[in-house]
């Protein structure tokens, strides 16, 4: 969900979780759906909200899903992620809203949390587009909250290596680089062509890059009573490592350039990490690049695990019509279903039988994406993780831009996450 999301409130969730305390759900979703799902002949009418620009085109996916069940009307709210969560809040607060909800996987611990996501375990074996074996396995683990499914994997994203073929061959790589050496050894190269030229960009806003280079590095960012382990070798040697790139002029602070920009021409950072996304981008306002460019899966440390993110369905608590919303649901999570959503938004499917398409299976770029879904896990699901992955971007910063210790300031960002996750 990262690319689109608003910061999450925590503070909010709080007080939501206060109001909910000891409210349980008593209306007919406990009891099962009503309506055309069960027999009857009424259409019951569902609602759905999607976040983002690419929940635009859900309507014509729900077009699709109502003509083969036409006793099932879906209406679809495309909401803008900026307002979504507050959105989504006052809906738990009144017990009154959609019955299908898109959760962004970053989201799904607070609402959980909440009370606001049923609880899907019970019926998960019903329906054979839910069994787990269907997804990757990063992408289930974001569907669960405290022992309980409350979501269905629906669309998915990892981080990879974008990077220019050309200029790497130029300076003696004709594959990209397969370990955390050759990346930094193929960056320091690329900078010394001099010229205001760099090696790769590291994004110094992208929350998720240290965790998942401290993963790489044999860290479990939180020991198995949650505790933080930001200060331990692991993970100081992947921020360490982060800012070797600054340090020898690799990676450029502030230069202004957006990846794509920086990728194209003269490739003045003819390296980056990003998402998905990224691919359509590069193919529209750079079409003088083809051929020149190529997707990899990261470098390897002791492993190469990237971060997952993307969103998830689930069914809201106080839906009146259960049933009929697990079948969109289900619809949703047919190979089939998602093949066209990715044909319309570009969103990577977390159905693996997907995958056998041939607009994914015949493109290498989408097949390095596939390698690396294989090797991708969400960040821990705690309901603060954002506030504490804010806190270290901050601490980063001062690394970087004033050369604080690592270790010094790995140990004050360490204390400051304990404090947060005792809360």
């Amino acid at each position: 969900m990262w690319k689109k999301t608003a910061t999450t409130l925590i503070a909010s969730s709080l007080v939501l979780a206060s109001l909910l305390a000891g409210c349980g759900s008593k209306d007919n979703a406990a009891n099962g759906g009503n309506g055309a799902a069960n027999g009857g002949d009424k259409q019951v009418q569902i609602s759905v909200w999607a976040m983002g620009d690419e929940a635009k085109s859900l309507p014509q996916i729900a077009d699709d899903f109502m003509k083969e069940n036409p006793n099932i009307k879906v209406d679809v709210q495309a909401l803008p992620w900026s307002n979504a969560h507050d959105k989504l809040l006052t809906a738990v607060a009144s017990k009154k809203g959609p019955d299908v909800i898109q959760m962004g996987t970053t989201w799904i611990p607070e609402f959980a949390n909440a009370g606001a996501l049923m609880d899907l375990t019970s019926v998960v074996d019903k329906y054979p587009e839910f069994k787990e074996d269907q997804f990757y396995s990063g992408a289930v683990n974001t569907t669960k909250y405290d022992g309980k499914i409350v979501g269905i994997p629906w669309y998915t994203e990892t981080r990879v290596l974008f990077y220019r073929t050309d200029l790497l061959k130029e300076v003696g790589y004709d594959q990209p680089p397969k370990t955390w050496d050759e990346l930094r050894d193929a960056a320091k190269k690329l900078a010394d062509r001099g010229n205001g030229k760099y090696g790769i960009s590291i994004d110094m806003n992208e929350q998720s890059l240290a965790f998942m280079f401290a993963r790489q590095n044999g860290s479990k960012l939180l020991d198995d009573q949650n505790k933080p382990l930001f200060n331990q070798p692991e993970f100081v040697e992947a921020v360490e490592y982060l800012n070797g790139f600054f340090k020898d002029g690799s990676a450029p602070i502030d230069l202004g350039l957006d990846p794509v920009q920086g990728l194209s021409g003269e490739g003045v950072v003819p390296m980056f990490i990003s998402g998905p996304w990224m691919i359509n981008s590069i193919k529209t306002q750079a079409p003088d690049l083809e051929g020149k460019w190529a997707v990899a899966p990261l470098p390897a440390k002791k492993n190469n695990i990237s971060a997952l993110g993307g969103s998830d369905l689930s069914v809201f608590q106080y839906t009146k019509h259960q049933d009929e919303a697990l079948k969109f649901i289900q619809y949703m999570s047919k190979p089939e279903t998602q093949i066209k959503w990715m044909q319309l938004t570009k969103s990577l499917p977390t159905n693996l039988k997907a995958w056998e398409d041939p607009s994914l299976k015949d493109d290498p770029n989408y097949q390095a994406l596939q390698e690396q879904l294989e090797h991708s896990e969400p960040m821990p699901l705690l309901t603060t993780w954002e506030q504490i992955a804010q806190t270290y971007l901050k601490s980063f910063e001062r690394i970087v831009r004033g050369g604080a210790d690592v270790q010094k300031e790995m140990d004050a960002f360490n204390a400051e996450a304990e404090k947060i996750l005792s809360k």
